[in-house]
């Protein structure tokens, strides 16, 4: 695995996790996060409710992810489908979310970058994974 993408995963993937770890301390009521911070309409729950919808996808690539880079660390070529899963995973979270703030026309730069990056960065490394999971042997 390029290192490149060894620590991409690892950045994106453990600060979901940090993400989702606070969102759950934060609705348990066992921290405040700053109004400031939050995107818009966090106090409706519809909002709120389409927030937590993405758990399971950024859970799934977080660990698939994860998973990619510690076979990647034994030799295990098994990292190769794993990335592949985690890069889609982060794409199609990306673009979900892209696609939500821009119909709603909320151009915040604070929540759409990240989700844009999201959408954006695994075309960095997908390209070569699929070519080399399609040859054979």
């Amino acid at each position: 695995m390029d290192r490149r993408l060894a620590l991409a995963l690892s950045i994106t993937d453990v600060l979901f996790i940090a993400y989702w770890a606070l969102a759950g301390a934060e609705q348990a009521g066992l921290v405040a996060v700053p109004k400031a911070w939050m995107y818009a309409g966090f106090d409706s729950p519809r909002v709120v409710a389409w927030n937590w919808s993405f758990l399971p996808i950024d859970l799934a690539f977080s660990a698939t992810g994860l998973l990619a880079v510690r076979a990647a660390r034994r030799g295990d070529p098994l990292w190769r489908p794993l990335s592949l899963i985690s890069l889609v995973l982060t794409m199609v979270a990306g673009v979900m979310a892209v696609g939500y703030w821009a119909l709603l026309g909320e151009f915040d730069p604070a929540w759409f970058l990240p989700n844009l990056a999201l959408l954006l960065w695994p075309l960095a490394f997908l390209p070569r994974i699929v070519c080399d999971l399609g040859r054979p042997g």
